[in-house]
């Protein structure tokens, strides 16, 4: 008896997790909420050093595919780095942070 109960909770336990890294697969991040025109920041401001929306590294490197966490692109967005990239903390929300992230996340080659 023990080991058949200790049998159907192991197995509602993988159940669970294979549910959950399913459903973490296919999850698609929504688009943060925020007025920011993403594309238009790209071309007019950040393009001055990320080349091509993103796409290309010219004097900062290229966002498109990079490895680097979430937390750590807000970061610089904030906070800026000493000589290569000025703090925009005071210039943008948080959501429009989560946007220009979001913006970086979904970068693709352009066709063409």
């Amino acid at each position: 008896m023990k080991f058949r109960v200790t049998r159907v909770i192991a197995s509602a336990l993988a159940v669970t997790l294979w549910s959950v890294a399913a459903m973490a697969q296919t999850r698609e991040e929504p688009e943060p909420r925020s007025n920011l025109n993403v594309e238009e920041l790209f071309s007019s401001t950040c393009g001055f050093c990320h080349i091509d929306g993103g796409r290309e590294a010219g004097r900062g490197p290229q966002l498109m595919d990079t490895k680097r966490s979430d937390d750590f692109i807000r970061n610089r967005i904030k906070n800026g780095k000493p000589g290569a990239m000025p703090a925009f903390g005071a210039s943008f929300s948080d959501e429009d942070i989560n946007a220009i992230i979001y913006y970086i996340r979904h970068l693709k080659p352009e066709k063409g």
